[in-house]
């Protein structure tokens, strides 16, 4: 098909038109920055009995709060029953109400925005209540009372030393294992500035760990909230973004971008520090076809997300090599700020 010189004329000013907007969005990427709104501090985790609940800032002074039945994901729900309620700052005080009407996933609109893909969502029950000094109390429609307070889980390998064997390829003295990327002098972090970066050295199978902050974004939604991703031999992609609170789905923290969704969502609150633990063993190729898939087992803060599974094709933005060769690890900019840490390696 022949395309017009307007369609692509039309397609670049598209581009340039996301990338103004990602750019115009309030976003935060520390948290003592004196202009952070106030709802910062009532997003995350809170639990309380039998139940966990995620906070997500909408911005402007909008939240939803997903009830979790057991406790939080990956720490006692029981992966099926969830409540959505709204929730609203006035003052100081978060006023929460049952999230009603008709409602899509990641709408723009904090009225009509669901974090589940089906609203209402299984188990959905009507609560009223507040959030107050990192508490959160409900009422039931049939009386339950249910009392919540705020949590800071943390991955079990965070600054998790690099082994006697490992590559390290970012500690936070300099950036001599990367192309691109920005060391920042003050705070010694690895900065994509909203650039890709990629590692010198192409690897082929490995175990890696790395740690990452997404920035806070309210008001985004979807791939414009902190989107970036780290590759797989510049290859197979599993998605970085502030997708806290949501399903966890393949384009989502955690995911195969395109392939698979994560087994259950790990990603943790934005501005937030968080690790990637993946064990990748390329796939393999006898005279320029391959004989067998890539596999990869991942954990997102500790938590199993994908185990042993074998990816059957390249990820979108794969490098245009065969399946089967070598190839660096490269973290996605995606015009979002990113910030990482402890980067290491260890080659198998």
């Amino acid at each position: 098909m022949q395309l017009s010189f307007g369609y692509f004329v039309t397609f670049f000013f598209l581009g340039l038109f996301a990338v103004h907007a990602q750019a115009n969005l309030p976003t935060f990427t520390n948290i003592k920055d004196p202009d952070i709104p106030q709802d910062f501090n009532f997003q995350g985790e809170y639990v309380g009995g039998e139940y966990g609940a995620q906070v997500i800032a909408l911005g402007e002074g909008n939240f939803q709060v997903v009830l979790f039945s057991g406790g939080l994901p990956a720490a006692g729900w029981d992966q099926t029953n969830r409540s959505l309620i709204s929730g609203s700052l006035v003052e100081s005080i978060v006023l929460l109400r049952q999230a009603d009407g008709n409602r899509t996933y990641l709408a723009n609109k904090p009225f009509l925005f669901s974090a589940t893909e089906k609203f209402p969502p299984v188990g959905q029950k009507s609560y009223s209540g507040s959030i107050e000094n990192k508490a959160i109390t409900l009422l039931g429609e049939d009386g339950e009372k249910l009392h919540l307070k705020k949590t800071d889980r943390k991955s079990p390998t965070l600054l998790k030393a690099p082994p006697e064997k490992s590559i390290v390829l970012f500690d936070g003295s300099n950036k001599d294992q990367w192309h691109g990327g920005r060391m920042d002098a003050k705070t010694k972090l690895l900065n994509t500035d909203g650039k890709s970066l990629q590692t010198k050295k192409k690897f082929n199978n490995y175990y890696l760990h790395l740690e990452f902050m997404l920035p806070f974004r309210p008001t985004a939604r979807g791939q414009q909230r902190g989107n970036s991703g780290v590759y797989n031999v510049d290859m197979y992609e599993n998605q970085i973004l502030d997708t806290f609170g949501l399903e966890g789905l393949h384009n989502e923290c955690g995911g195969i971008y395109s392939i698979k969704n994560s087994m259950v969502n790990a990603c943790f609150p934005p501005l937030s520090w968080q690790t990637y633990d993946i064990d990748f063993t390329n796939a393999k190729s006898e005279q320029g076809i391959k004989i067998s898939d890539a596999r990869i087992t991942v954990k997102l803060n500790g938590i199993l997300i994908h185990d042993g599974f074998p990816i059957p094709t390249k990820t979108g933005g794969a490098r245009n090599e065969p399946e089967g060769t070598p190839g660096a690890i490269r973290l996605q900019g995606h015009n979002n700020p990113l910030q990482f840490r402890n980067i290491w390696i260890v080659e198998k």
